[in-house]
């Protein structure tokens, strides 16, 4: 029988710490190739010389970062549900929240998608763009929306695959579809002569590839996917909107920070929301291990969860928070060291280049605080505390983002916007982990208490996962 499927879940004994290097590591291989891909192609886009493209990608993306946002919310309920099944031994279980959370992902973001696309070019309008930047953002969001539906169910697919332990093919999900998008972006930006139209279909098409190996995995090799009957399906939708509904809040608050950021910068002009757009890209490939480390702890702490064995959720935390300070200030220093090679990677001249540096010498560092805000996240999302998580992360979007960028801006210009942006994560990265350890030590002192969404009590028969050598 293979680890994954016996009772317990392989999270449940060993070294907390090597789970959480190989879960993370594995994760952000594929995370990381997927946002190489957008700074490729925003690098293929920054060789023809034009602004306005890399402005209108700039725009386009953090409108595109609500529909993603969406997707990881409902990606982090599909893997805390079969997780937990899985932790207390009930394989059906988990497949069927895998088959109903995969349903609804799609059908929401189809909603999601149809309502927006009326609305593209006042919703880009109010983010800043305008005139010809106006009308590219416009014909890009035309062709890359409607395929939101399409990663969401790839997420999703991913999510069943951590959920099991599954981390290669997890890892292989994103890889595959980062390798494709690799491939055809110059083919269609330069052979074909398509710019950025070819940019947006090789998008689409990367996503076609996601999904299909996602499905592959969580149907074909794990089968954990069984969409079952409508009542079925009712008996999974209250849970997954339990744990959906606020992780999609939670999600949402970044790009509604995001969003205000590029508002701010847009009055800075062309040249600073291209800086915008290659920083956005910059970042999740620097730092894609801490992205991925929410994601990666989430199964670990729900299988654990799931089986009882509270005494370990502490220890995946301080082992967690370990990986973060490390891998942080490690991608801190090379972009500090490397500045100013990789603003001229993308051509980046005058402002742009300025801010660019700017960047990397000094904002760069909150990410230590960023990715402990993350980790916290992911044990609220996962311990039945999400509105923890909702709670915080709209805190850092909202009073740990618009004052300090206001007054950044106003005070430095579009370096103060930067600066704000990054010094708001501070006090909300630090708040979110003083909380965390609080509800962990409670529930390791005194067990799940009224309130608290906990699983059925695991099964009499203890499984080598739930059970001696490594069980702390």
């Amino acid at each position: 029988m293979n680890a994954s499927a016996r009772p317990g879940g392989k999270f449940t004994t060993g070294s907390t710490m090597r789970h959480v290097v190989v879960m993370t590591a594995t994760g952000s291989v594929g995370l990381i190739a997927v946002f190489l891909v957008d700074v490729l192609n925003l690098y293929y886009i920054s060789l023809l010389g034009k602004e306005e493209l890399s402005a209108a990608i700039g725009f386009a993306g953090t409108l595109l970062f609500f529909t993603l946002s969406v997707a990881i919310g409902l990606t982090i309920a599909t893997g805390a549900l079969v997780s937990r099944a899985l932790g207390r031994g009930d394989r059906e279980a988990a497949a069927r929240a895998g088959g109903a959370s995969l349903v609804f992902s799609v059908a929401i973001l189809a909603a999601l998608s149809a309502a927006a696309f009326p609305f593209l070019e006042e919703l880009l309008f109010a983010l800043g763009a305008r005139g010809r930047t106006l009308e590219l953002a416009v014909s890009y969001m035309q062709i890359v929306l409607p395929s939101s539906p399409l990663i969401a169910a790839g997420m999703g697919a991913a999510g069943i695959l951590r959920g099991v332990g599954d981390a290669r093919r997890a890892m292989f999900i994103t890889l595959a579809g980062a390798i494709v998008a690799a491939i055809v972006d110059p083919i269609l930006i330069f052979a074909l002569d398509l710019e950025l139209t070819g940019a947006a279909i090789a998008t689409v098409i990367s996503r076609v590839v996601i999904l299909l190996v996602g499905l592959h995995g969580a149907i074909i090799v794990h089968r954990l996917v069984n969409v079952g009957t409508w009542r079925t399906m009712m008996q999974t939708a209250r849970p997954f909107f339990a744990i959906g509904v606020p992780a999609i809040m939670t999600q949402l608050a970044t790009p509604v920070g995001n969003a205000y950021v590029t508002i701010e910068i847009a009055r800075y002009g062309d040249d600073a929301v291209a800086a915008w757009a290659i920083i956005g890209r910059l970042v999740p490939v620097a730092f894609g291990a801490i992205f991925s480390l929410s994601g990666a702890v989430g199964p670990i702490l729900g299988q654990n969860y799931g089986a009882g064995l509270y005494h370990r959720l502490q220890q995946t935390m301080r082992d967690a928070l370990i990986f973060t300070l490390l891998y942080s200030v490690a991608a801190w220093a090379l972009l500090a060291l490397f500045r100013v090679e990789i603003a001229e990677l993308f051509g980046a001249t005058g402002e742009t280049l300025n801010l660019i540096v700017f960047f990397c010498l000094l904002v760069a560092g909150s990410f230590l605080f960023n990715g402990a805000l993350f980790v916290a996240n992911a044990a609220f999302n996962n311990l039945g505390h999400a509105f923890w998580s909702t709670l915080f992360n709209w805190g850092r979007a909202t009073l740990g983002t618009f004052p300090f960028v206001w007054a950044g801006g106003r005070w430095f210009g579009a370096e103060g916007v930067l600066a704000g942006w990054g010094l708001g994560a501070v006090v909300f990265g630090v708040a979110s982990m003083v909380v965390c350890f609080r509800i962990i030590a409670r529930l390791e002192r005194d067990g799940p208490k009224s309130g608290d969404v906990m699983p059925p009590a695991p099964p009499t028969a203890q499984s080598p996962f739930t059970s001696g050598k490594g069980a702390i």
